[in-house]
């Protein structure tokens, strides 16, 4: 049977590995020393699938001070810390990522808003990185991340497939965005746990379809 798409392209945050609670449980702790206190509720609302560089005039806005390197620094080495002891795969990621893999003959990429070092932690921790080495994108490397397509244009000019035939799999709105963006199908992932955006959101921002299960994810791809 010929695959329906030629290529599959994640996102990483919320799709691979379960890590944005723990980022944002970092960012939260650290924006309330900083001065603004938010729930960890709050603090995934409006930071999910978002690079925290990026929201820096909101940062800057609500704790009446500047987001410098350093700040940044200290954030991505707290966080770090925090994923290297607790951080693990969504649930039966690992195992629709080497289907698919297989099924494709490898012409699958990780790409994420995330900064690369970040990525490589999770993807090694996580035992994904086999499937995705020399296929990872960050967003952090080109002239903008999500929601531009930047990140889905480069993972498709490298595999060397047409945007059309290439399927994305994000959690978040701001994911969903990037991938219609770039011309390419976008299925979204939407599990009741905290730290993906709901279904209804992900079908406005222009999902093909939703699904909550891992499992799911090769049947639905066809």
């Amino acid at each position: 049977m010929t695959p329906r798409f030629d290529a599959i392209l994640f996102d990483c945050d919320g799709v691979l590995v379960d890590s944005e609670p723990i980022t944002n449980g970092v960012l939260r702790d650290m924006l309330e020393e900083s001065g603004w206190a938010l729930t960890p509720a709050e603090c995934l609302r409006l930071f999910i699938g978002k690079a925290v560089k990026d929201q820096a005039a909101l940062i800057e806005a609500h704790t009446g001070r500047p987001l410098t390197e350093a700040w940044m620094e200290r954030f991505r080495e707290r966080r770090n810390l925090r994923l290297q002891r607790e951080l693990q795969p969504i649930r039966g990621a690992v195992a629709a990522v080497a289907l698919l893999h297989g099924r494709l003959g490898g012409r699958i990429a990780c790409c994420s808003g995330a900064d690369r070092h970040k990525v490589d932690l999770q993807l090694a921790q996580c035992g994904l990185m086999p499937y995705f080495e020399g296929r990872i994108f960050s967003g952090h490397d080109l002239p903008r991340s999500k929601p531009a397509p930047d990140v889905y244009l480069a993972a498709i000019a490298q595999l060397g497939v047409r945007a059309d035939r290439c399927a994305v799999v994000e959690d978040t709105v701001t994911g969903v965005t990037a991938g219609v963006a770039a011309g390419a199908t976008v299925f979204g992932y939407s599990p009741p746990e905290a730290g993906h955006d709901a279904p209804d959101a992900l079908r406005r921002a222009g999902v093909a379809a939703v699904f909550s299960e891992m499992a799911d994810l090769a049947r639905l791809l066809g």
